[in-house]
């Protein structure tokens, strides 16, 4: 497995305001995630999960520490650099797929490549490809309403993936699937990070799934640990 760290959080802090009383969600937390390594997260709801995804995902500030994108410190930049690092370097896929409605999988796919600047011949090569890759390339002109929920997110997965980004952070990814699908969808996702590199972050309550993975961490006391499933 290659080494190199592609994201890495040191000494954040996030915290809310509840009222007159400060909610600490995360303290001094630190982690890293090397490229083509899939790390679980698994830890109970109300503990912090999607604030670190956030945070690691460039969606919200810390209060205090750093977030380390492909080499680049981030918590300083403008909110214009910051989006652009997150578009160049970073992939989401959530629990409930998002995909556009009005378009066909192929052309959602596609849609994150253009808004890059990507050609119309380019960007529809590389969503058939991928497609392909998914095992779901014979659905391509299909909409999201006539794909099984298992389909929809391996889209959902091709999309994230799309603009070839460092990092995928996924939140409950497969949350909303039977078991067997579940287990098919993840084999997808490992193997797309294992022949592309990728880094992956995978928020996750299926312990089953978690196993698979390279490693697995938690959050205890605002801090990010080891966990063994």
């Amino acid at each position: 497995m290659a080494t190199e760290k592609v994201l890495a959080l040191t000494g954040i802090d996030r915290n809310y305001g509840q009222g007159d009383t400060l909610l600490t969600i995360l303290k001094g937390a630190d982690f890293s995630l090397s490229a083509g390594e899939t790390v679980a997260l698994v830890a109970p709801s109300g503990t912090g999960k999607s604030t670190l995804l956030h945070v690691a995902g460039l969606l919200e500030h810390p209060d205090a520490g750093e977030v380390v994108v492909g080499g680049e410190a981030c918590s300083a930049l403008s909110e214009d650099r910051r989006t652009a690092v997150r578009r160049r370097s970073i992939g989401f896929v959530y629990q409930f797929h998002h995909l556009l409605p009005e378009f066909s999988a192929l052309e959602n796919i596609m849609m994150p490549q253009l808004i890059a600047g990507l050609s119309m011949a380019e960007a529809k090569e590389r969503a058939a490809q991928l497609l392909d890759y998914m095992r779901i390339g014979h659905r391509a002109d299909h909409r999201p309403a006539e794909l099984s929920g298992g389909e929809q997110q391996r889209v959902a997965i091709a999309r994230a993936v799309a603009n070839a980004p460092l990092v995928l952070l996924a939140d409950e990814p497969t949350g909303n699937l039977d078991p067997e699908t579940a287990s098919y969808v993840f084999s997808a996702l490992r193997a797309l990070v294992r022949q592309s590199g990728l880094a992956a972050l995978i928020a996750t309550h299926n312990h089953e799934l978690a196993q698979r993975m390279d490693r697995c961490v938690t959050i205890v006391d605002g801090k990010i640990v080891d966990y063994v499933v």
